[in-house]
């Protein structure tokens, strides 16, 4: 079982040079230490395009559990004993979408998290693309984009791994911001390689797509990442 009715996207800007320094103090000491508050490590990525860009998702089981695993991480005593360390990484952390499946068949299907000292096989490339939308989604939403939007995309040579809308409810652990005000759609992708996700954007130009990918709330694309899965990703 996975914790992921709420989903932060969390994108960390480190300075310069630092960001894989981050991943190893990350991956070491706070990957089990948040799992052991309640929470799920869904994915830590390295952006392909943006060299001091650190990403990542985490998920809980509902905005009361969020509330209650982010004081016992960040109150106890594995963060208290490295944040000056992961703190001297960073320049900006407040880039964060908090997010929800809409429906059970939006969610990640993970495997079970490794020791620390696996090594899993290589992973492919992962996409986030984040979509802004008109106003909250309707009830309609969900089923167009399972039964319309997900095929267009798969038609055109995505995986598509899960995908979120915005969590519009209080963020109740103000010590961490959050983007408030915003409406967007987020959908992550899986693809082999550079090479086959650029062939999949030139498939969903020729097929009309369009940012919107025929969601008729949906205004557009505003952000697009490209990312390689960690070593400790669960998410591949």
């Amino acid at each position: 079982m996975t914790a992921q009715t709420v989903i932060e996207l969390r994108q960390y800007l480190t300075n310069p040079g630092q960001r894989d320094v981050l991943i190893e103090l990350f991956e070491r000491e706070f990957v089990e230490s948040q799992e052991a508050q309640g929470m799920t490590l869904i994915g830590q990525f390295r952006d392909l395009d943006a060299p001091d860009r650190f990403v990542w998702l985490r998920g809980f089981t509902d905005m009361e559990a969020r509330k209650a695993a982010l004081e016992g991480f960040y109150f106890g005593p594995v963060w208290q004993a490295h944040r000056a360390a992961a703190n001297a990484t960073l320049l900006d952390n407040d880039d964060v979408l908090l997010l929800k499946p809409p429906v059970v068949a939006a969610r990640f299907d993970l495997p079970p998290r490794q020791p620390y000292s696996v090594e899993l096989p290589p992973a492919g490339l992962l996409t986030v693309t984040v979509q802004a939308l008109d106003g909250p989604p309707d009830a309609g939403l969900a089923a167009r984009f399972e039964t319309e939007v997900r095929p267009a995309l798969e038609a055109a040579g995505a995986r598509v791994a899960g995908w979120m809308v915005s969590e519009t409810r209080p963020n109740n652990f103000p010590r961490l911001p959050v983007r408030e005000g915003e409406q967007v759609l987020v959908w992550i992708g899986r693809f082999a390689d550079a090479a086959a996700y650029a062939e999949h954007l030139d498939l969903a130009s020729r097929a009309g797509l369009g940012d919107g990918f025929g969601v008729a709330s949906t205004r557009g694309v505003i952000q697009r990442l490209r990312l390689a899965p960690t070593a400790r990703s669960r998410l591949r």
